[in-house]
């Protein structure tokens, strides 16, 4: 299958009065046509910075990002405004992200007169009050402003501007994580029939394991600015490797309350993302560290086809194999 995206070393870090701040550290992953990557970790572990990093929000450190075959890292201006229409973003707050100022359908209607994609005023209309149909919200609501609005229909707008130009490819910066259960629902079930429907490809990041389970083909875990598990969204419940990921998911919550859940709880002081050594990252709160982890960052390394896993201990016959083989996500 043919990739659209394909990020290979990719860095991104901040200045801090203590040193470089490294948010997002030697990063690669592809993503086909297509298809759908999740993007998981806890809060401050670099997602929301890799998404923006691709889609050139943020000005990367190092590495390459390649669309399409090309290889668009170093790109000017007016080479990113091409490549802007292909590659969108939704924002996880959908009432910060909309200007309070614009009603909806200059809301909508702003990327289209950006890009000069209508030629007359009719048309501008037609095609805004298109969008508005295919995200579901109703004509009434053309005029209306965003604090007229739920969180549901906020981000329905978010989602029409995303969709405005056509793109290929969307980053969704937890776009439900500020919703409640039953608009979240909403939301998703829209995001994959117009997927479906316009062949889009997705980054989804989320902190959300059973959202991201329910959408996602492949799962990307990431831990202070690193990915330390990479696999099919399947196969990670069944059989998860590194120890992050594993008390990650002995983390969610089952519906049974006559159900009894081993979990699995980290420990230890969290590292330092600021100018961190050439250590594990993880090493400090995982139960298995040993000298080797706190001498050499480990490198991700296929463990089994299509499975990737940033971890000494986890190799072919390794104890952390052992454990991942017989692990259960149900």
């Amino acid at each position: 299958m043919e990739n659209l995206i394909e990020v290979k070393n990719l860095k991104k870090y901040f200045k801090t009065n203590r040193g470089l701040l490294h948010a997002v550290d030697d990063v690669s992953f592809k993503i086909p046509k297509g298809r759908t990557l999740g993007v998981v970790g806890e809060s401050g572990c670099g997602k929301s910075t890799l998404g923006r990093t691709v889609i050139h929000l943020h000005e990367k450190t190092g590495g390459e990002i390649w669309f399409e075959g090309k290889n668009i890292s170093d790109v000017n201006k007016q080479e990113l405004k091409s490549i802007r229409e292909d590659m969108q973003m939704i924002f996880q707050d959908p009432f910060s992200s909309l200007n309070p100022r614009m009603s909806v359908s200059q809301l909508i209607a702003e990327p289209l007169l950006i890009y000069k994609k209508c030629s007359s005023k009719q048309e501008l209309e037609q095609k805004v009050m298109k969008l508005m149909d295919t995200v579901g919200l109703a004509q009434r609501l053309y005029n209306s402003y965003p604090h007229e609005l739920d969180g549901g229909r906020r981000q329905r707008i978010g989602i029409a501007r995303a969709l405005a130009l056509e793109p290929k490819f969307i980053v969704c910066d937890e776009p439900v994580s500020a919703l409640d259960v039953s608009i979240q629902a909403q939301i998703i079930n829209l995001m994959q029939d117009l997927q479906e429907a316009h062949q889009l490809t997705y980054m989804f990041i989320t902190h959300d394991m059973s959202v991201v389970r329910h959408i996602s083909d492949d799962i990307m875990v990431m831990y202070l600015g690193m990915m330390v598990e990479f696999c099919d969204s399947e196969e990670i419940f069944h059989h998860r490797f590194h120890p992050y990921t594993k008390a990650l998911l002995d983390a969610v919550p089952i519906p049974q309350v006559q159900e009894k859940k081993e979990r699995h709880l980290i420990k230890g002081e969290i590292t330092s993302p600021i100018n961190p050594g050439n250590e594990c990252r993880f090493a400090k709160r995982c139960p298995y560290a040993d000298e080797l982890c706190f001498q050499k960052t480990p490198v991700a390394e296929e463990i089994c086809p299509g499975h990737f896993v940033a971890c000494h201990h986890a190799n072919p016959g390794g104890v952390l194999c052992q454990i991942g083989s017989t692990g259960s996500g149900k």
